[in-house]
């Protein structure tokens, strides 16, 4: 069986699942997807629970989503996950949209409902709980600065950060007008957070990153062999905490900055147990697979 699924392979159940002794009823969709750990997390938390499904990756082209829904609905597909670049278009797709994710911006977790495609979002939540698990210490209590926070995982933290009501929320992405529709959201919230929204090349980043607590990087650079630190060395300093929401490599061009600096750091493999506990939730009340998801992507 292959190890990415395609949209062509979701039209019969002979395809999915030819030679498996279970039933492919979960997947995640992204493009790429193939770097997804999401089935490592996820399908020991099924197996656990004595549920009758497989997880699977499905690579889906953007414009697709969905296409994608309702060829997963039509085979009897419990729910999805949704990872890049897929989260904004997701939720034009669902029918009914939690008014946690309508807060955030963005669906990341879908449940096929018998009436509707509903939709959620477990990135916000799923970040204050990371920040609580690898920091020992409380998002509200932080003065945030997110760097690339334009797509849809920066924009879900910004927005927590905003629910969570931080002192200081400073944004920064590296094509500035996308930060103006989401400056107009945090603002819309009402929160007594002050928000920057500033470019990569503003002369004040090194100060306003100073003047912050905690640090993360929600954009995909640090993915890829070579990527450059989306922050130098010298926006750092030792109190800060450094916080990357990529999991692969485990430690990327950011934090080994922030370790050379003497910061206190952690990766996305936090965000992605947390999120994906709540996605386990989503689809199946009254389940805790915390225990068995840390222990398979080997936490304590």
């Amino acid at each position: 069986m292959p190890d990415v699924f395609t949209l062509n392979d979701l039209i019969s159940r002979d395809r999915l699942d030819a030679g498996q002794s279970k039933p492919a009823k979960l997947a995640v969709i992204g493009f790429p997807v193939s770097h997804s750990a999401s089935p490592r997390l996820q399908q020991p938390a099924l197996d656990a629970t004595g549920i009758d499904a497989r997880y699977i990756r499905v690579e889906v082209e953007p414009g697709k989503v969905g296409e994608a829904f309702d060829r997963m609905r039509a085979l009897g597909f419990i729910g999805c996950n949704v990872t890049v670049p897929h989260k904004f278009e997701a939720m034009e797709w669902c029918a009914d949209v939690h008014p946690e994710a309508r807060s955030l911006g963005s669906v990341n977790t879908v449940r096929f409902d018998a009436d509707l495609t509903r939709g959620f979002n477990t990135d916000g939540p799923g970040f204050v709980r990371a920040i609580a698990d690898d920091f020992e210490t409380s998002l509200s209590t932080q003065k945030v600065f997110i760097a690339g926070a334009g797509g849809g995982a920066g924009q879900a933290v910004a927005i927590q950060c905003a629910l969570q009501g931080v002192e200081k929320l400073v944004v920064v992405n590296r094509s500035f007008e996308k930060l103006g529709p989401l400056v107009n959201r945090l603002r819309a919230l009402g929160s007594m957070t002050e928000v920057i929204a500033l470019s990569f090349d503003d002369p004040s980043l090194a100060e306003q990153c100073h003047d912050c607590d905690l640090i993360v990087n929600t954009s995909s650079v640090g993915l890829k062999t070579g990527d450059p630190s989306i922050l130098p060395a010298d926006c750092l300093k030792k109190s800060h905490l450094v916080y990357d929401t990529i999991y692969q490599p485990a430690v990327t061009p950011l934090l080994a900055v922030a370790n050379e600096v003497g910061c206190q750091t952690a990766n996305g493999l936090s965000l992605l147990i947390h999120q994906g506990v709540l996605a386990f939730q989503h689809w199946f009340p009254q389940t805790d697979p915390l225990a068995v998801m840390r222990q398979a992507m080997g936490r304590k």
